[in-house]
């Protein structure tokens, strides 16, 4: 991929995000949290990074996410919490991130929380917290946008039966709000 196409799929990306219309979520009983969406050039070839959560951390344990936490009081804004979570859990400065734009707000079944994500251009390459972090996993979107490794099931949340979609890929499950953020992310990519 030459340095103009390179260049032309992120400007594409961030007029297409500028012109989507974002559904925001507005629920005093969930706590609000970020996760950036992380996209980076590796080789000729753009990836997304996942993280593969431990099972030291509070919820969430051993799921394939985002990087992203909780908004902080001190955090300001939600972008601030995502450049505090990419630091610490993958090493990034806020300098090595640049917001393209938002998606739809999502709310994670089975807690309570409202994920509100940010795509973000990064910088490669990247430094694992063990604390929090299992595994990093990078894909491509086009590995992602193959209908074979893609499918709907159901899964079960807060005694309720709930819909969602998986992404299959390297012996890993992509599922729940992370498929949902995830879907819609694609919808746009493969577009480009």
């Amino acid at each position: 991929m030459s340095s103009v196409t390179i260049r032309t799929v992120i400007e594409k990306l961030r007029k297409t995000l500028a012109e989507c219309r974002v559904s925001h979520i507005t629920d005093s009983g969930r706590k609000v949290s970020m996760a950036p969406v992380p996209i980076f050039l590796k080789g000729e070839q753009y990836h997304i990074l996942f993280l593969q959560r431990t099972g030291r951390v509070k919820s969430h344990k051993g799921q394939i996410s985002f990087p992203g936490e909780t908004y902080e009081e001190a955090d300001g804004t939600l972008l601030s919490t995502a450049l505090r979570e990419a630091g610490e859990e993958v090493g990034l400065a806020p300098r090595d991130v640049k917001v393209l734009g938002e998606l739809d707000d999502m709310a994670a079944a089975g807690t309570r929380y409202v994920i509100s994500p940010l795509v973000g251009l990064i910088t490669y390459p990247f430094r694992l917290d063990r604390w929090e972090t299992e595994e990093l996993i990078e894909v491509s979107p086009s590995a992602l946008l193959d209908n074979n490794c893609r499918s709907e099931g159901v899964i079960t949340a807060d005694d309720e039966k709930i819909r969602t979609h998986f992404y299959h890929y390297g012996g890993k499950v992509i599922w729940g709000a992370t498929a949902r953020i995830l879907k819609q992310f694609l919808g746009i990519f493969g577009n480009l």
